[in-house]
């Protein structure tokens, strides 16, 4: 079940990524070569109208081929292109001879289907289960919630000057203020804004800083237009959640093992399953697309991000060539991208191998 959770799942995002790139390329006549979901070799494929669509041997990852794209491209075996009503043969222009702002809209599309397929299924979840406001539940004894004066019942609205919309979003921030700095929150009590500046508590048994703020916050169903509108701040929440991750990562406050590749996912969708099986199909269900929105956005945030062999990184490239009134030499893009594919790949090795560990422990 673990298995069969996982490739639903990952197609699902992947799936989606891919055909951002697919329909934006096809509706501004760029030919796309192969239409491929998984990496290695192919097991099964179609050629239609000048396109190869097949499903490889590992569920990771996927691709969408343009024509002329690359050298990769350029080699890989065609399918025979498809003929016109009124005769002779066509496939659609090449990727380099598409205008700058349709390559741009071709590469993007793929991280923002992946950010809106995200948005879509948090509506269904917010639907289903409301949400949870920020509003304070209890307030540890002798804490520094305590003693600025915050009582339950009060609705936080902003922490360190960030717009508070969700409960999570205080645990979030509380958990970032790990080094025990002074930060600020403002609150509402009776329809009055306040604003306290607090100093988190060291705990030794746990090695961290707590405010004492304590519960979950306070639970909303949410129908009608509350559901765009949560279903928006759900999205936003993982958004900045997986900033922030990347954020702690660089700066070290996250270490190797809380970084999880394809291996670490599908160990942590069956944890998931086992965990919430017994409360039935919906609840399984209503679990499943939960890890289909933070799996998503995180895919489609990290996409955007300016590293080479990233969507983020062709449109950088992109962007510089709208600056610079002309594109970068192909062999120079060529080399940065190929750069940064054998990075991700060692990456994706060492990830894979500490996933493998930590099962194996």
């Amino acid at each position: 079940m673990t298995i069969i959770l996982f490739i639903i799942i990952f197609g699902i995002i992947v799936l989606s990524h891919e055909f951002g790139h697919f329909i934006v390329a096809k509706k501004n006549g760029i030919h796309v070569v192969e239409f491929a979901i998984g990496m290695g070799p192919t097991l099964l494929h179609l050629d239609r109208d000048g396109t190869r669509y097949s499903v490889k041997l590992l569920p990771f990852g996927g691709a969408c081929m343009f024509e002329g794209e690359d050298a990769l491209s350029a080699e890989k075996e065609e399918p025979a292109p498809y003929q016109e009503e009124k005769g002779g043969s066509y496939r659609g222009g090449s990727f380099p001879e598409a205008s700058v702002w349709t390559r741009i809209a071709t590469i993007f599309a793929g991280p923002f289907v992946n950010l809106l397929l995200g948005f879509l299924i948090a509506l269904i979840l917010v639907a289903y289960r409301g949400t949870d406001l920020p509003v304070i539940q209890m307030i540890s004894e002798g804490s520094a919630a305590e003693e600025a004066g915050l009582m339950a019942g009060d609705v936080i609205t902003r922490m360190n000057g960030e717009k508070i919309h969700v409960y999570r979003e205080v645990r979030l921030n509380s958990m970032l203020n790990s080094d025990g700095k002074d930060f600020s929150i403002s609150y509402l009590r009776d329809g009055t804004e306040y604003s306290v500046v607090l100093s988190p508590r060291y705990s030794e048994a746990d090695d961290r800083y707590y405010i004492g703020l304590m519960g979950v916050g306070e639970y909303m169903p949410c129908r009608g237009f509350s559901i765009i509108r949560y279903g928006f701040y759900e999205s936003e929440y993982v958004i900045r959640n997986t900033i922030k991750s990347l954020q702690m990562l660089v700066t070290g406050k996250l270490g190797k093992d809380d970084v999880s590749g394809p291996v670490g996912v599908a160990s942590y969708v069956g944890e998931t399953y086992e965990t919430v099986k017994e409360y039935g199909f919906v609840t399984v269900l209503m679990t499943m697309l939960e890890l289909v929105v933070i799996l998503s956005i995180n895919l489609g945030v990290m996409n955007l991000l300016p590293l080479p062999a990233l969507d983020g990184g062709r449109l950088v490239f992109l962007l510089l060539e709208v600056i610079r009134g002309k594109p970068v030499p192909p062999e120079k893009e060529g080399f940065v991208h190929m750069a940064g594919l054998i990075l991700f790949f060692l990456l994706m090795i060492f990830v894979m191998y500490n996933d493998i560990m930590r099962l194996i422990r």
